[in-house]
Formats: structure tokens, sequence, C-alpha cells
């Protein structure tokens, strides 16, 4: 495939669909593509969710032709069980997405790709973060980051993610909104596109002139002011209510969004199975599944690998490698 890029996928919770959703995604691949991935996990959890995909995959310490090398982590545990949240099952998710990190800083992987982790099981075992983003952040040293959610038609990136719509609010400072702006704007260079950007407003109808509030005219327009003067392409703020539309239609290449369901609920709508999640703003490029850990089906075999395959795509974009 021309550059040899290697990719480390983190199993995410072990009680959860990731080792199911890696297991279909990478037998569905040439076998001699195989070499550019390392999974970071067990080599356990891995064999037991082969058995439930009945997937032909031959999983090694020590790289070998045709099959999938695995990063072993120790649990200092027995694995945990399948579909339970768990402290083990919690512990073992941040010990993978740490080796990771520790694999990308050190040269040893060009991106990380990470399965589903449950927040619940994370703070079980003490870590106490509000998922991938805060502890990605906090493992690399960050200040802190910014969710993106990339799909074919339509891109968002969030001022803020997972705190109450109160603490939102008070998130969407001018120069918060203007460092999600540049952002973005430096990831589509990154990969060869000069974006075309729309702040979505944060009241209805940003505000109608302070009818429903000031913020948007008091903390958004200015971030836009200043991101246009350091020539970037951005318009707003512009109504939530139409400019995911527009956007979806062709008018943007990418939306700020003010919050987390402002930006996850129209992504999720027009692109539930391909959307990825993208983290910007890190030492490390990092591309995750955007879906949950799905315990109701987790052992079946039965989880969709569509997402998986989506992830491990926009990961070989940001690395510099041809896609699927």
């Amino acid at each position: 495939m021309g550059k040899q890029t290697r990719v480390a996928i983190t199993l995410g919770d072990p009680a959860g669909v990731g080792p199911e959703v890696i297991c279909k995604a990478l037998a569905s691949l040439p076998s001699d593509d195989l070499a550019n991935f390392v999974v970071v996990g067990n080599l356990e959890a891995l064999e037991r969710a082969r058995t439930a995909t009945s997937t032909d995959l031959r999983f090694v310490t020590v790289a070998e032709p045709g099959a999938v090398l695995v990063e072993e982590v120790a649990l200092d545990a027995p694995l945990p069980e399948i579909g339970k949240v768990s402290a083990v099952a919690g512990e073992a998710s941040v010990r993978y997405i740490r080796r990771a990190v520790e694999m990308a800083m050190g040269g040893q992987a060009d991106c990380i790709v990470t399965a589903p982790i449950n927040k619940e099981a994370m703070n079980l075992a003490g870590h106490h973060f509000d998922g991938h983003t805060g502890l990605l952040a906090h493992l690399t040293g960050s200040k802190s980051s910014f969710m993106l959610l990339a799909s074919e038609r339509l891109n968002t990136i969030h001022v803020s993610t997972h705190v109450s719509l109160r603490g939102a609010i008070e998130r969407a400072t001018t120069e918060r909104v203007l460092a999600t702006i540049e952002a973005g704007h430096k990831h589509f260079m990154r990969l060869g596109r000069k974006p075309r950007i729309a702040v979505a407003g944060l009241n209805p109808h940003c505000g109608e002139n302070g009818l429903f509030g000031d913020e948007d005219t008091t903390f958004l327009a200015p971030a836009v002011e200043i991101a246009r003067e350091k020539g970037i392409d951005v318009v707003g703020p512009i109504s939530a209510d139409t400019v995911f539309a527009r956007a979806y239609n062709g008018a943007f290449d990418l939306v700020i969004a003010q919050y987390h369901d402002q930006g996850h609920i129209p992504i999720k709508l027009v692109a539930f199975e391909t959307a990825v999640n993208v983290s910007l703003g890190l030492p490390i490029d990092r591309v995750s599944v955007d879906h949950g850990t799905a315990f109701d089906i987790a052992g079946t075999g039965k989880a969709n690998h569509v997402n998986m395959l989506s992830a491990i795509d926009y990961a070989r974009l940001v690395a510099g490698a041809p896609r699927l």
C-alpha cells in the first residue's frame, strides 16, 4: 500500500463489543495489509472475540506474515465477564489507551484507533475522566483537545462535549470558540483542503438580537471576526436550525458546534454507521468509532464493524497512507 503505516488499535472495554468489531474489521482486509496494524490489548480477549465472530485470524505477539500483531497489556486480574460494567474492565481499557499513547509518542505508531470504552467502568477503576477525550489530553500533557465528528457529507467540531448544558454555555467564550475554529481549520489544511467553516449559534436564532440571549453577539461573533482577520474562511454565527442542513448540502465543509448534542444529533442522523470521532489539538493522531460498548449484544458476534472500518480508513488518511 505504498507508505508503511502502523495503526495501533486499542481493544476498548474488553467486556464490550470492541474486540469483536476489531476482529471483523481486520478479517475483512487483505492478509498482506495486516502488517500495518497492531492491536493493543490481550490475546485472551481477542481469542474470545475471534470465536464469537467466527473469524479466521491469527494473533501473535511477534510479527508474522498474515497474522495480527498484538501488543500484550497485563491486566493483573482475570479477564472480565462479557457484557458487565466492572472496575477490572475499566482499568483494562485505560491501560490499553496508555500503552497506545506511549507507542504513538515514541514513534511506534502513526495513529491510534480506539474501540469504545465505558465511562462508568473507567471511573469505577479510579480514572475520573469524561472519556477518551479527557484521558488522552491528560496522557499527552495537553491543555485540552477538540472532538471532530467526521463523515462524508457533514463534519462538525465541538466547542465543548461532555459537560452539562449549563457548563457548555459557560465554555462558549470568545477564546474557546476561536481555538475551536483554528483547530478545525488546521486539521483540514493538513489534509490538503482549505475548509469553508460555519459557526453554529448558541441560542435560538442566534439570540434574535438579544431577545433570546446575547451570547452569540457578545462571544461568538468576535471569535469569527478574529479568525477571519487571520485568513480563515469562516462565517457566523448562523442559526443552528439551518446551518447543519446547509453544510450537508455542500455550503460548508465544517460546522463549529457549541455543545455535545448540537453537533452529535445531526451527524448521527445522517451518518450513524460511518461517522468517526477524531481528536484534534493533541501531539498524536487519534480516531475512534462513534458508538458505545453495546453490552447488550457483546459476546454474540452480532456487532456491526462498519464504523470500525471507517475509523481505520480515516486513520490512514491522517497518517498519509492510501485509504481503503
